[in-house]
């Protein structure tokens, strides 16, 4: 299991699954973060994304590597972490 509880406290986890989630479609894309100048061109960005399977993919993969903790085996955080109240 996971200490989502925990996880959606940290500001650091948010700017991870942010970056997870434009980096790769950024990437994929050819764009630049300079590049996005209007909230418009980044719903019209994240909707092209959106169709496209293997971007989600990307996205996923990306999304996953940021919430998997590595300092413990298989997918889910230690004890010690599942009884955190707030981030450490």
């Amino acid at each position: 299991m996971i200490n989502w509880k925990v996880r959606v406290k940290n500001p650091v986890w948010w700017i991870q699954i942010i970056l997870a989630i434009l980096t790769p479609i950024l990437a994929y894309m050819g764009i630049t973060a300079e590049a996005l100048t209007s909230w418009t061109y980044l719903g019209e960005v994240l909707f092209s994304a959106m169709k496209n399977p293997y971007v989600l993919a990307l996205v996923a993969v990306s999304v996953w590597n940021a919430s998997n903790d590595p300092t413990t085996s298989g997918l889910s955080d230690s004890d010690r972490a599942m009884t955190y109240e707030t981030p450490k």
